[in-house]
């Protein structure tokens, strides 16, 4: 800190004999002043870097800033990240910084995801590629397609959209791949519910080709409880029309709201 201390103390002196000198006008040395100021302290460090605090040189690098370099010094065995499918891209991205900030305080979020961010490493890693291979080819296809296309629905960006989500994704896909990958076409990145999304007829009755029953439906909780809430005794489990309504697996015939597991 005493260090930091210093060196703004100095440019703090530079500015004031510059201004006095008639050099730059009061406006530009106030806005200059903000800059460099946090530049010099740019406030509080995570409670995971706190330790820190006073070794800016354990991310910085003079001039450059923060260097990837010295975040995979602390985390490149970090295996909960790099052995796990959604978060195994960590292993090529080469940047950290884009989404994990530092110095936003102690309480600070350091995982927000820019997909866009991943899009544009994408290009650069393709970028010397060599004539004529299938990366340059990739890269064309790529570049036309944020060139000349359009996103799929307002609630992602073409960039986003360009990403293949299954590659860190797949685990999570409720379609059991019915419905393909391009999961760009209805979901967004922001969250994965579809706030506009329409359930297929309320009239529908082959409601399990989608929807897994819980396990408790498979015991003897569906006859003695669930089916009876329902009005429904002889229903079987499969028949989800019997009980359920589309609004909501707990808006059940005859029940209204109800959650018993």
């Amino acid at each position: 800190m005493k260090r930091n201390l210093i060196i703004f103390v100095v440019i703090t002196t530079v500015i004031s004999v510059t201004y006095a000198m008639g050099l730059i006008p009061t406006a530009a040395t106030e806005s200059v002043s903000k800059v460099l100021h946090h530049s010099v302290n740019p406030g509080t460090l995570s409670a995971a870097h706190a330790n820190l605090g006073d070794n800016c040189q354990a991310c910085h690098t003079p001039v450059m800033g923060v260097d990837t370099v010295k975040c995979i010094m602390c985390h490149a065995n970090n295996e909960s990240i790099l052995q796990r499918q959604p978060t195994a891209f960590h292993a090529s991205v080469g940047t950290c910084k884009e989404c994990h900030q530092e110095h936003r305080g102690l309480d600070a979020n350091l995982s927000e995801m820019d997909h866009s961010l991943l899009t544009s490493i994408g290009l650069k890693a393709l970028e010397d590629a060599e004539p004529g291979s299938e990366e340059q080819a990739a890269r064309i296809g790529l570049a036309d397609k944020l060139k000349f296309a359009n996103a799929p629905h307002e609630r992602i960006t073409l960039q986003e959209s360009v990403l293949d989500c299954k590659s860190c994704h797949s685990n999570d896909d409720q379609h059991q791949g019915l419905f393909g990958n391009d999961c760009a076409q209805c979901h967004a990145t922001d969250r994965w519910t579809i706030p506009e999304y329409k359930h297929p007829s309320t009239s529908s009755t082959d409601c399990n080709q989608c929807h897994q029953a819980p396990p408790s439906h498979y015991m003897m909780h569906f006859k003695m409880i669930s089916a009876k809430v329902a009005g429904k005794p002889h229903a079987r489990v499969e028949q989800c029309h019997q009980c359920h309504q589309t609004t909501s697996w707990n808006d059940i015939k005859r029940a209204g709201w109800y959650k018993h597991h």
